[in-house]
């Protein structure tokens, strides 16, 4: 069964200053521009179901007992693998932005809070804290998504992503890095969830 699209949302600023679909994988989106604008994907006619890796192509992709770095290299190479597939660059994976997506997986398990704001914190909160914005002028994006069992692997994580357009969007975006986190525990009274982050930059 394939996860309805949630709702995004987005927001533009000056420096200075959803519902969710929780039966089988959870996911929603966000994005905010600072002092930049919102790229469109650029999917054009492409089938949506050819930006998914084949089966073997990312080692460890549908496998959800694979070590931690195992199913975040996959979801990495899965991003990638679409975006190639899209005429696009690869996003690269900086340590900071992996550090932030992960602790941002950590902060929904801890506070029991499927949102962008989990434990009241906006989503770029982690991102600046572990000091990856180092700049005035930068562009941000996050997807979040969970899912228990086979359903919270990378590929099917993934799948349920490039389906909805908001999710795509950040994904196909104009972004030229990406950090990956995901962590395991309790969600909304499930055990054993794969609670994945996907954090955008572009530093502009």
């Amino acid at each position: 069964m394939r996860p309805s699209p949630s709702e995004g949302s987005k927001a533009c600023r000056s420096i200075g200053d959803k519902k969710i679909m929780r039966l089988f994988v959870a996911i929603a989106a966000a994005s905010l521009v600072l002092l930049g604008f919102s790229a469109m994907p650029n999917a054009g006619a492409t089938s949506f179901e050819q930006l998914i890796a084949p089966p073997g192509a990312c080692p460890g992709a549908g496998d959800a007992n694979a070590p931690t770095a195992v199913q975040e290299s996959a979801m990495l190479c899965m991003t990638n693998f679409a975006r190639r597939h899209d005429g696009l660059g690869d996003l690269g994976d900086p340590a900071k932005l992996d550090r932030s997506a992960g602790l941002k997986s950590a902060d929904i398990i801890r506070c029991d809070s499927f949102s962008h704001e989990a434990c009241g914190r906006e989503f770029t909160f982690w991102m600046q804290r572990v000091g990856y914005f180092q700049t005035r002028c930068w562009r941000a994006a996050e997807n979040i998504a969970w899912g228990t069992g086979s359903n919270g692997t990378a590929r099917s994580i993934f799948g349920a992503w490039i389906f909805s357009s908001v999710h795509r969007e950040n994904i196909l975006g104009s972004y030229g890095q990406v950090g990956i986190g995901v962590r395991v525990g309790a969600l909304d009274g499930h055990g054993g969830a794969y609670v994945w982050t996907q954090q955008f930059g572009q530093r502009c």
